[in-house]
């Protein structure tokens, strides 16, 4: 497996551009299972690709009120693709995902069994509930070998999902957040800055940038680091998670610095109003670029018909998405439009 960063720049050459909210890369660092951290930085804001909505945004958002779909958008939700089925058989070579529903996927990779945000509650803090079920049963699940947490949004750090864990469970998750698992007495948590990676019984865990911010109280906006992951098996078969995020220059460095990604996991939903969300939720047009810019060789759609989290009617997403990828003459088989509860095998 090859890492690939930039050539220094010759005698002469100019530096490269500078890309606002872009911070030195370092090289890629293996780090042993189960580091923490006590010298990480107050605050993650530098990491930030745009500034957070100020004063006057907040004012215009609550005057405008435009957080849900009216009723003309909430009609669709009983059309919303549910089809749980039975996860695929998996051996130490498979490479298999099942889609739970928002950014909550069961991945098989390399004979272990992965969890990404795994949110099973009905509902989250402020949210209504779930507008489709989990696709799949927590007791249809195999055992959990490790789960991995992009950030901390309530609708992908789920503490009453967590707590069915046991606490021995590896959990991989962003610089800053240890700490949330330690107090709840896990104990094998590895923090990751950005470009780190460690190695679980032959899994290779990258965690790398997404356009995006955290906060879980009044307190810590910014205080935990916030990103996607790369899952790479012994065979170099890789899948990439971005967790949540908004379209921008880290999807080309993220392609760049890991080739050959097999399927990429991207948010398409909770995009609407986009003065407001763009700057941190992708919309189906720029998934699609996304997944060009990683040159991955499939894309799965994930983030929408689980939660009601912003105003664009609930299956719009899958429609422009499916639009986006005819347009940009894609192979309509390389666009995994999964029903939530629904699988497929990569490699059997």
């Amino acid at each position: 497996m090859t890492e690939r960063t930039a050539p220094p720049a010759r005698a002469g050459q100019a530096p490269a551009p500078h890309h606002p909210g872009r911070v030195p890369l370092p090289a890629p660092v293996l780090q042993p299972v189960g580091r923490l951290r006590q010298d990480w930085p107050r605050t993650f804001a530098d990491r930030l690709t745009a500034p957070l909505p100020g004063v006057r945004a907040l004012a215009r958002f609550a005057r405008e009120g435009a957080v849900r779909p009216g009723p003309e958008g909430l009609r669709d939700i009983p059309l919303l693709p549910f089809e749980p089925g039975p996860l695929p058989p998996a051996g130490p070579d498979t490479l298999a995902v099942t889609w739970a529903g928002h950014a909550s996927w069961v991945l098989r990779v390399g004979g272990l069994t992965v969890l990404t945000d795994p949110v099973w509650s009905r509902r989250i803090f402020g949210t209504p509930a779930r507008i489709t079920p989990v696709g799949v049963r927590w007791e249809d699940l195999p055992a959990v070998d490790a789960v991995v947490i992009s950030h901390n949004h309530f609708d992908h750090l789920d503490g009453p999902t967590l707590k069915r864990l046991p606490r021995h469970t590896p959990v991989f998750v962003p610089a800053g957040l240890g700490r949330w698992f330690t107090r709840r007495r896990f104990s094998r948590v590895t923090e990751l800055d950005w470009w780190e990676a460690a190695e679980l019984d032959g899994v290779r865990f990258d965690f790398v940038p997404a356009h995006h911010w955290s906060k879980r109280t009044l307190l810590d906006t910014c205080r935990s680091l916030w990103g996607g992951w790369i899952l790479t098996d012994r065979a170099g078969h890789r899948i990439h998670f971005a967790g949540d995020t908004g379209y921008g220059h880290w999807f080309a460095e993220i392609g760049r610095r890991y080739p050959g990604i097999d399927l990429a996991l991207l948010p398409i939903g909770a995009y609407a109003p986009r003065w407001w969300l763009s700057d941190v939720h992708t919309d189906p047009e720029e998934a699609v670029r996304a997944y060009q810019d990683l040159g991955a060789r499939r894309m799965a759609p994930m983030h929408w018909a689980t939660f009601v989290l912003s105003s664009e009617p609930v299956l719009e997403p899958l429609t422009r998405v499916r639009a986006a990828w005819e347009k940009a003459g894609l192979p309509r088989e390389d666009l995994w439009d999964l029903p939530v509860g629904a699988s497929r095998v990569l490699v059997p």
